[in-house]
């Protein structure tokens, strides 16, 4: 298999760069990929994780920026009837090209990891766009198959009118061998605690709108720290802040030298559709997780043993004191949370499905012997009959008291 990347501006150029390692064959499956930018974090989680297993099945495929300007999108539009599939990636096209696309690809896969029918949080406009929801509703109508990044994203193409038989939910998966494993080393008591938080500029307006509550933390907790990974730093009040400049060479070594991985979010349509991947990191680094039970929040992390779904304010305050006194439980916590991801969240347990999209089979038909795909997978039933992966099992909120104000 070829794995090619293109990094494409106007299309005017054709000058691929090949993945380090990665081979060519002349035969096999061609599928393209068009997507934000190659280096973007959802191509690189979403399609660039599961290369190594398309290799194995004999796909060739190619990875390119969709170009910007209308007529190197139209040239690379054109050339998709070369391919055997073809996935668009977050993009919502303007109608003409959405439909050029459909009648030059074979098979067509829309992949999606945000609520991108709606504005984000922080758009002073709201979050409906009449727009966004119109090409949304075309995209996943005319696409072969539709994988979402979470159950909230599939419902939503299933009331823009998708059909149910061809919307597939596959989660944002990690590596968890990519990752330290903090749970390891366990750290006496009495030794203060590194909170730590991964994003982007954007996403870091989550805390910033949460400054009393990071301000309330630093002033209550003794020893408290936060370790923020991003290419800005907030001012959160009483709060010191470790200032940690992203890398994706350095993201997992920083996020494991933190203590507890924290984030929080806003409630609302654009959030409910984010796909938890900070969550997933923290806990692959074997990290206990204190997060607000907003959207995947609430499927990923499991009250009492992953971490911690606190309801208010006090819930924080002391789930965090708690952890900063009992470096056994964050341990323990660490560990059931990167044995979590591993069974659930990651490349592993859902290469299987996501080859099936591509191919363009039912995982429910997807074993050797009826289909081209050496991997055995099965489907269960998802929200309204949406196929999901029998290898993650919906994690179920655990009863039993938390700290005060902590959901658990």
């Amino acid at each position: 298999m070829a794995v090619k990347i293109r990094k494409v501006e106007d299309f005017s150029t054709n000058c691929p760069d090949f993945l380090p390692g990665a081979t060519v064959t002349e035969d096999g499956m061609k599928a393209l990929a068009l997507v934000d930018a190659p280096d973007h974090v959802c191509c690189r989680y979403r399609i660039g994780a599961f290369a190594p297993t398309l290799a194995a099945e004999g796909w060739n495929l190619e990875i390119e920026g969709l170009a910007r300007g209308t007529l190197g999108r139209v040239r690379q539009i054109g050339k998709a009837s070369r391919y055997d599939a073809v996935i668009l990636q977050r993009k919502l096209l303007p109608g003409w090209q959405l439909r050029l696309l459909r009648r030059k690809t074979p098979h067509l896969v829309f992949d999606y990891d945000d609520a991108v029918l709606y504005r984000d949080s922080y758009d002073t406009r709201g979050p409906d766009s009449a727009r966004r929801a119109r090409r949304f509703a075309a995209t996943v109508g005319l696409a072969d198959v539709v994988t979402a990044g979470n159950d909230f994203l599939a419902d939503c193409a299933l009331r823009a009118g998708a059909n149910p038989d061809r919307v597939r939910v596959i989660p944002t998966c990690v590596s968890s061998e990519k990752y330290p494993n903090r749970a390891e080393r366990c750290d006496g008591e009495g030794k203060g605690l590194d909170l730590v938080w991964v994003g982007s500029s954007s996403t870091l307006q989550g805390l910033e709108q949460e400054r009393g509550l990071w301000d309330r933390l630093g002033r209550e907790v003794p020893g408290v720290r936060l370790r923020v990974i991003c290419d800005r730093f907030p001012d959160l009040g009483a709060m010191p802040i470790v200032k940690v400049g992203w890398s994706e060479q350095t993201e997992a070594r920083e996020i494991a030298a933190g203590d507890v991985g924290v984030t929080w979010i806003p409630d609302d349509a654009w959030s409910r559709g984010k796909c938890g991947l900070k969550v997933l990191q923290y806990q692959a680094a074997g990290l206990p997780v204190i997060a607000n039970a907003v959207g995947v929040h609430g499927e990923i992390v499991r009250p009492g043993l992953t971490g911690w779904l606190p309801e208010s304010v006090e819930g924080w305050v002391e789930a965090v004191r708690m952890m900063r006194n009992d470096p056994e439980l964050r341990q323990r916590m660490g560990r059931a949370a990167r044995e979590s991801v591993e069974a659930n969240y990651s490349v592993r347990a859902w290469e299987g499905t996501f080859v099936a999209a591509l191919a363009g089979f039912s995982t429910g038909n997807a074993s050797r012997g009826e289909s081209h795909s050496k991997l055995s997978v099965a489907s269960t039933a998802g929200p309204m009959g949406v196929e999901r992966s029998p290898s993650r099992s919906r994690p179920r909120t655990l009863s039993g008291r938390g700290p005060i104000g902590v959901k658990g």
